[in-house]
């Protein structure tokens, strides 16, 4: 199973296709499919047949998957995109900007949790 580096939450820009340039945030991962959902890309016109709860039908717009090699983590203290290391500090591992050296922010009380259980060495 591939290990990805973007998570849900995270910030990206697409890099490919025809919302190339546009910025969102990862609504969900699709492991099996090797794809992300992320909000406000990549929205398909979907035609909903009229059902005896919807009457009328509609026609509606729906973010679908786009896959994960045509997005990049974006960096917002350099404005451009960039790729996700890790590191240790203090004896745990966070993901860092390759470009920048900074932090991607976390989960501060996922944080406070991990550091019960491991010391630092």
């Amino acid at each position: 199973m591939t290990k990805f580096r973007l998570k849900k939450g995270d910030e990206v820009i697409v890099v490919t296709g025809k919302d190339k340039g546009k910025r969102g945030t990862i609504t969900k991962v699709v492991t099996k499919d090797s794809k992300v959902l992320i909000n406000g890309i990549n929205l398909v016109t979907k035609h909903v047949k009229p059902t005896k709860l919807n009457p009328r039908g509609e026609i509606k717009q729906v973010e679908m998957p786009i896959h994960i090699s045509n997005v990049a983590f974006y960096d917002g203290s350099t404005n451009s995109h960039s790729k996700i290391g890790y590191t240790f500090r203090d004896g745990i591992k966070i993901r860092i900007s390759k470009k920048s050296q900074t932090t991607v922010v976390e989960d501060k009380k996922w944080y406070k949790n991990l550091r019960i259980y491991i010391s630092p060495k």
